[in-house]
């Protein structure tokens, strides 16, 4: 089953760079994209409003999360995710298997699907292949993930249990696909593979061929060289189909998104622009400043100069500083809208210097930047 109202085009190519239009029931997504990440419905500190004034296209939020607290039903009443939070663009949620499997102590997992203890209120609860798409369906997202098991594997060939994860991830793919009943709804398969390049082009060629309307990569970031991590993405799309959108999930700095990029990534996210805003980080063209250190106590340049982000426009490094340090709550939301507005100003960007094919340039600048940041 295919899903309606739902489209892939590129439109642009710069080098295995890429531009396309995603369209979605609630909107076209200029990519390559960023999402912000929503994981409880909600950019910390961030209001619907503002993350569209900022450029933000599609939001991420996270399975596992919603369905522990406030649980699907309440958001469907509500009008699934568009209705309940007020975003009323598209959504992607993620299935909650990094959450999950990262809870080793609480989950125990096996061919049926992961089950694990609430760290709320203590209760057991299994979540399978099937459950992940029942409760995405209920959530309303444009875009639902299937349920994977990551793993990491850093060592020179793959463990028994790197590949076993793997082998379990393409059998909970297929039965994921078997358990849709929204047409309305896309549905993404995962690569999986730790550090394996033989792995990964395999678990790409049997989750390529299952037909699902995008691919993940899944489990990257977790530890490996970046060169490494280009060399795996790479492998698997030599086999994945090329019509077809590609997310690298979870990850990461703005480096590490142009490297991605230059592969042919399309769709990226990471808590980074908003969990380092809120510890006083900025992300800057010349690099990150660490706008909490002393020297800027008397600073009254803005954040960073020529930014067209609200924070930039109307606040000072001295009084950014002083909100942080006193525990303003306002010192870290004016620093996550600057983050975000730079991560979304940044994918403009590139999708201007993709059809304008100076991508090279643009990439150059950023990996050459102390911090990785244009």
């Amino acid at each position: 089953m295919k899903a309606r109202g739902f489209g892939f085009e590129v439109t642009a190519r710069d080098g295995l760079a890429r531009s396309a239009r995603l369209v979605t029931p609630h909107g076209v997504v200029e990519t390559p994209a960023f999402m912000p990440v929503a994981t409880l419905g909600a950019v910390r500190g961030v209001a619907p409003n503002e993350l569209e004034e900022l450029g933000a296209q599609i939001l991420l939020s996270n399975t596992y999360h919603l369905h522990e607290r406030p649980g699907e039903e309440v958001v469907a009443r509500a009008g699934g995710l568009h209705g309940f939070t007020g975003w009323r663009g598209p959504w992607l949620t993620d299935s909650g298997g990094f959450q999950i499997t990262s809870l080793a102590a609480r989950a125990r997992i096996d061919e049926d699907g992961v089950t694990f203890r609430s760290p709320h209120d203590g209760l057991c609860r299994t979540l399978t292949p099937e459950k992940a798409v029942e409760v995405q369906e209920k959530l309303g997202a444009d875009v639902a993930m299937v349920l994977d098991e990551c793993v990491s594997d850093d060592a020179a060939t793959p463990t028994l249990r790197a590949r076993a994860a793997t082998e379990r991830t393409l059998r909970w793919a297929e039965r994921s696909i078997r358990a849709r009943r929204r047409a309305d709804q896309a549905l993404f398969g995962i690569v999986q593979g730790g550090c394996s390049s033989a792995l990964r082009r395999a678990s790409a060629r049997a989750t390529g061929a299952l037909g699902f309307d995008g691919h993940a990569h899944g489990g990257l970031g977790l530890g490996e060289e970046g060169g490494q991590r280009e060399e795996l993405i790479a492998v698997a799309h030599e086999e994945l189909p090329k019509n077809r959108p590609r997310y690298l999930m979870g990850l990461g700095r703005p480096a590490d998104l142009i490297q991605a990029i230059a592969l042919g990534v399309d769709l990226f996210d990471c808590v980074i622009p908003t969990r380092n805003g809120r510890h006083g980080l900025l992300f800057t063209r010349s690099g990150t400043l660490a706008v909490r250190n002393a020297r800027y106590r008397n600073d009254p340049s803005p954040p960073e100069e020529g930014c067209d982000c609200p924070t930039c426009s109307r606040y000072s490094r001295a009084y950014l500083r002083h909100l942080l340090h006193v525990n303003e709550a306002l010192g870290a939301r004016l620093a996550s809208i600057h983050n975000l507005r730079f991560y979304l100003r940044m994918l403009e960007e590139v999708r201007a210097a993709i059809h304008g094919r100076t991508f090279s340039a643009l990439r150059a600048s950023v990996v050459d930047t102390p911090g990785g940041a244009p």
